[in-house]
Order: C-alpha cells, then sequence, then structure tokens
C-alpha cells in the first residue's frame, strides 16, 4: 500500500498537539486492531493498524516529527538517515564551513552545539583638520551587552530552566541526506542553540543578556584622512553560544575646515589680497596649522597665482614626510569707494592707459584674441 501522509492517517491538522495525536492514535488504533476484526477484513485492518502506528511513532517523537514536517518521508527514512549521512558528513560540514564564510559567517562547535562569530559595529566619529593632522585620545560611548541580573544569563524565567533540544538532541544542527549528499542544517527548533526555553525571562526576552553602553578609549592617529577606519578588535556584537565577539570599525569623518581644504597630504587655502600689494608687491602673512608663514609678493601678482610652502601640509598616517600647503592669491576689487577714491582711481587709469600694453599684457592678449574670433 503506497504510504499516505502521517497526518493524514491519523486524521489530525499539522498544528495538532501532542495530545490530539495521542488521542487519535487510541481511536484508529482500536477500529483497526487485529484482534477486534475477523475474515477477510482481518488483512485490511492489520495493514491500516501498522500504518497508523507507524504515524503515531513518528509524530510522537518531537525530533523525527521535525525532520518530517521539514523534510517529507526522505527526513524519517532510515535508508536516507544511516550510514549514508556519517559518511558524508566531513563533505557537508565542509560545505556549511564555505557558506559561512561566503555569508560573512563563522561558526564552530563547542560542546556539541555551533557556535558564531558576532558582527561587526560602524561607529562614525568626526573630526577636526588640527585633530586628525596631529591624532588625539577619544572616547565614545558604544551598545554592549551584561548578563541579565533576573535569570543569570540563562534566558530562563527565574524558578524555571532551560531544556535540551528534542529535535536536534542539543547538537544545534539537523543532518539529512538527499540524494548522494548529506546536508547539515541549523537546527529549526533551537536556531542552532541547542536549547529551548519554555518559560523566557521577561527581563532579558530569552537573550540572557541587557543591552548597555559603555565607554570606549580610542586612539586618533595623526595623519588620519577622511573615509578610513580604525579598528577596535573584540568590541562588536557578541557571538552566540560562547562564539567570538565582533569588531568595532571607526570610520573618519573630516569636518569641513573655515580656511584649508585637505587633498591627500597636501593643503590649499585662498589668500585675499589688496591690488595695491598685488601691484607694488611685499611680504603678507598666510595661516598654516602650525601657526603664521610670510610670503614675498612679486611685483604685478595677478589672481589665481599659486605660492608653494614645502612641508606646511600634513604628514600622513602611512607617509615618511608631510605634503605642501599651497596658497592661491585672490585679488580684491575695493568696494564703496569715496569720491576722492574714485577721483585718484580715474587718473591712475588714464595714466595707464598712456603707459599701452606694458602695463596690461592680458588685456592686449585679450584683445588680439578676440579679434581672430569674429575676424
Amino acid at each position: 500500500m503506497a504510504k499516505r501522509d502521517y497526518y493524514e492517517v491519523l486524521g489530525v491538522p499539522k498544528n495538532a498537539s501532542d495530545e490530539e495525536i495521542k488521542k487519535a492514535y487510541r481511536k484508529h488504533a482500536m477500529k483497526h486492531h487485529p484482534d477486534r476484526n475477523q475474515g477477510d477484513a482481518a488483512k485490511v485492518a492489520e495493514e491500516k493498524f501498522k500504518e497508523c502506528k507507524e504515524a503515531y511513532e513518528m509524530l510522537s517523537d518531537p525530533q523525527k516529527r521535525a525532520a518530517y514536517d521539514q523534510h517529507g518521508f526522505a527526513g524519517v527514512d532510515p535508508n536516507m538517515r544511516g550510514g549514508g549521512a556519517e559518511a558524508y558528513g566531513g563533505f557537508a560540514e565542509a560545505f556549511g564551513d564555505i557558506f559561512g564564510d561566503m555569508f560573512g559567517q563563522q561558526r564552530g562547535r563547542t560542546g556539541g552545539r555551533q557556535v558564531f562569530r558576532g558582527s561587526d559595529l560602524s561607529y562614525a566619529m568626526e573630526v577636526t583638520l588640527e585633530e586628525a593632522a596631529k591624532g588625539k585620545d577619544a572616547q565614545i560611548r558604544i551598545p554592549s551587552w551584561d548578563s541579565c541580573d533576573s535569570c543569570h544569563g540563562t534566558g530562563a524565567k527565574p524558578g524555571t530552566q532551560v531544556k535540551t533540544c528534542g529535535t536536534c538532541g542539543g547538537s544545534g544542527a539537523v543532518q539529512m541526506r538527499q540524494g548522494f549528499f548529506s546536508v547539515q542544517q541549523t537546527c529549526p527548533t533551537c536556531h542552532g542553540t541547542g536549547k529551548v526555553i519554555p518559560e523566557p525571562c521577561m527581563a532579558c526576552h530569552a537573550q540572557g543578556k541587557i543591552k548597555k553602553q559603555k565607554t570606549l578609549e580610542v586612539k586618533i592617529p595623526g595623519g588620519i584622512d577622511n573615509g578610513m577606519r580604525i579598528r577596535s578588535a573584540g568590541n562588536g556584537e557578541p557571538g552566540t553560544n560562547g562564539g567570538p565577539p565582533g569588531d568595532l570599525y571607526i570610520e573618519i569623518r573630516l569636518r569641513k575646515h573655515d580656511i584649508f581644504e585637505r587633498d591627500g597630504d597636501d593643503l590649499h587655502c585662498s589668500v585675499p589680497m589688496s591690488m595695491i600689494t598685488a601691484t607694488l608687491g611685499g611680504e603678507i602673512e598666510v595661516p598654516t596649522l602650525a601657526g603664521k608663514a610670510a610670503i614675498d609678493i612679486p611685483e604685478g601678482t595677478q589672481t589665481g597665482k599659486q605660492f608653494r610652502l614645502r612641508g606646511k601640509g600634513i604628514k600622513g598616517v602611512r607617509s615618511s614626510y608631510p605634503g605642501d600647503l599651497y596658497c592661491h592669491i585672490l585679488v580684491e576689487t575695493p568696494v564703496k569707494l569715496t569720491e576722492h577714491q574714485r577721483k585718484l582711481l580715474r587718473e591712475l587709469d588714464e595714466s595707464l592707459k598712456k603707459g599701452g600694453s606694458k602695463h596690461s599684457p592680458s588685456g592686449d592678449s585679450w584683445k588680439d584674441r578676440l579679434k581672430n574670433l569674429f575676424s
């Protein structure tokens, strides 16, 4: 006789309780018992009796029932779960390791249970340009986990106990063979912990730990740049079942500076200059991260002229010497002039025009380009 679904044999739904399964079995066993059936009906009754007995044996065992619910008859067939599974066990574990690494989840076994490495955490820290250049010692607050005071880390309600998982027998994994392969999967009942908590602790919701905050000392190295990360080993999420904790990665965010712009190890800044200084030349002071520096401005300096101060940039974390500071000249046009100042500028302009192109070489060059454009 072809196999029928075990739930169908006993006439119960798939979410039936253990008590409902037991009552259904008693009913069918009494109806089809060989001693209560005679003649031609005895043989059919015997087959049905064996069928309901097999169904009850599978559904009354939590581990077998879970395997049947997940894999059907293949999950409880002794020919599928026997020596072949052991022969392919190493192969299945190898597959598990590969898949675990692919998805960033390291796992092993401790006391028969699967252990998992905790997740990494990320923390964004904003620093000033000066702090990035010199380095600093900082304190940050990050989430941490402490053992629950109510259940003392068990996850079970005070006065109750944690029980070994009946589906996997405490191993945290169920192993099935499908065709030529033996497949090991995390136990669907205990999710790899090997234990179940009938009455969870209300304080920690069965986790056995409470989320809190802790202060962590962090050393920011001099020369660090925007987007770089600092790794703090072991300060990530805690592992599962005694697994190692993850790491904390502190990502640097460089705050916008009022004067300087950073380009690797070099710095850039715009230096406003009066047209008188730009015309006559002279010495001006420019800012650096270490203080002030002097620049000699030659006569006739134009807007956009760049001056390079060697070694006045930043020494990067992987550099053997500091970068440079580039000062970009910005000649300012006077505003809000008095009538006397306007008169003086007009006189100056007339005087310059009389001198011809020697006073404005760029102007004549521009006029020549315009003539070529419209000719």
